[in-house]
C-alpha cells in the first residue's frame, strides 16, 4: 500500500475485503435456509421441455468448505498483510523476505571470499579460483550490456582494450561497479551552427584520430571544436574525472565515420551504467573488479 498517498485508500481496500467477506458468510447462511417449495419442491424453471431445477439443499462437504474457506481468510488477513497497510501480526513483507534471504545468502559466501578481501587485483589475477568466481559474477551482471566476451557494442564499452572513459586502474574499475556511471553528451548542433559547420565539425573530429576523412572540410571544422574542447579537452584527449572520451585514439563508442560523429552532435547521447552495491557484496565486486581489470592486462574471458 505504499503507492498509495492517501491513507483513506488503505481504509477502502481494508473494507472491500471485510464487506467480501461478510458477504460470502451472507450468501452461506441464505443458503442454508431452504424453504420448500410447492410443485415438488421445483422451482418452476424448466428447460428442454423436461428439465427441472430443484431447490435442493448444498451437499454438507461444499458447505463444510465454503465455512473453512471463510475460516482460513480471517486467520490469513489476521497474520499477514491484506487489509490495507495493516502489517498483520506477523509483521510478514516481500521486501523483509527479500532482506533475510539476501542476508542469508551473504553469511553463507563470506567466507568463501573472505580471503580475497585483502589481495590487490594483480594478485587475484593470477588466482584461478578468484578468476572463476569473477567470471560467473561477471557473466550473471555484466555480460547483458558487455557482452559475454566483454567487447561490448554500440553504446555499451569494451573492457578487454585500455581505453577507459573514467580510468582502468583496480580502484576505477571498483568505484564504477560500486556506484554506476551516467555519462551525458548534450546535443551539440545548435552550438555549433548550420548542417554544414556540423559536418565540417565530424570531419575535424575524424582527423584528430588520423581517420579517412575530408582535409578540407576539417579545417573549416576546427574553429567550432571550441565548443566540444570544454569537455574533450583543446586536444581532443578527453577528461577522465568527468568520462569524456578521448578523441584522438580512434576508439569509438557509438560507431566510427563522418555520419556516426554527426548523429552524435546532433542527437547527443545519454549512457547508465546502475550502480552494483545494491546487488553484490564489496566482497564480490573486489573480484569483480580484478577480472574487469584482467581482461585488458592479458587474460581473454575464453581462457575462464
Amino acid at each position: 500500500m505504499s503507492d498509495f498517498i492517501n491513507p483513506g485508500w488503505s481504509w477502502f481496500v481494508a473494507a472491500a475485503v471485510v464487506v467480501s467477506l461478510l458477504a460470502c458468510l451472507a450468501v452461506l447462511i441464505a443458503a442454508s435456509k431452504r424453504t420448500v417449495m410447492a410443485n415438488d419442491n421445483s422451482t418452476g424453471h424448466v428447460w428442454d421441455e423436461n428439465l427441472r431445477e430443484l431447490n435442493n439443499p448444498l451437499p454438507r462437504w461444499w458447505m463444510g468448505l465454503f465455512v473453512i474457506t471463510v475460516v482460513f481468510a480471517g486467520i490469513y488477513l489476521a497474520l499477514y498483510p491484506g487489509l490495507g497497510s495493516n502489517a498483520g501480526l506477523l509483521h510478514w513483507s516481500s521486501a523483509g523476505q527479500h532482506h533475510a534471504e539476501v542476508l542469508r545468502e551473504e553469511q553463507a559466501i563470506a567466507p568463501v571470499y573472505a580471503r580475497y578481501a585483502t589481495m590487490p587485483a594483480e594478485a587475484l589475477a593470477k588466482d584461478a579460483n578468484a578468476m572463476a568466481i569473477g567470471d560467473r559474477l561477471f557473466a550473471n551482471n555484466c555480460a547483458q550490456c558487455h557482452g559475454s566476451d566483454a567487447r561490448g557494442s554500440k553504446g555499451f564499452p569494451n573492457l578487454t582494450d585500455n581505453d577507459w572513459l573514467h580510468g582502468g586502474t583496480p580502484e576505477k574499475i571498483e568505484e564504477t561497479i560500486t556506484n554506476g556511471r551516467h555519462g551525458i553528451m548534450p546535443v551539440m548542433a545548435p552550438a555549433v551552427g548550420s548542417a554544414e559547420d556540423v559536418k565540417n565539425l565530424a570531419n575535424y573530429v575524424l582527423s584528430l584520430s588520423g581517420s579517412p576523412h575530408n582535409s578540407i572540410a576539417a579545417q573549416l571544422g576546427k574553429a567550432k571544436f571550441v565548443v566540444c574542447a570544454a569537455c574533450h579537452g583543446a586536444d581532443g584527449k578527453g577528461n577522465q574525472a568527468i568520462g569524456a572520451p578521448n578523441l584522438t585514439d580512434g576508439i569509438w563508442l557509438y560507431g566510427w565515420g563522418e555520419a556516426a560523429i554527426i548523429e552524435r552532435i546532433n542527437k547527443g547521447a545519454n549512457n547508465v551504467m546502475p550502480a552494483q552495491a545494491g546487488r553484490l557484496t564489496p566482497q564480490q565486486i573486489h573480484v569483480l573488479a580484478a577480472y574487469v581489470w584482467s581482461l585488458s592486462h592479458g587474460r581473454s574471458v575464453a581462457q575462464q
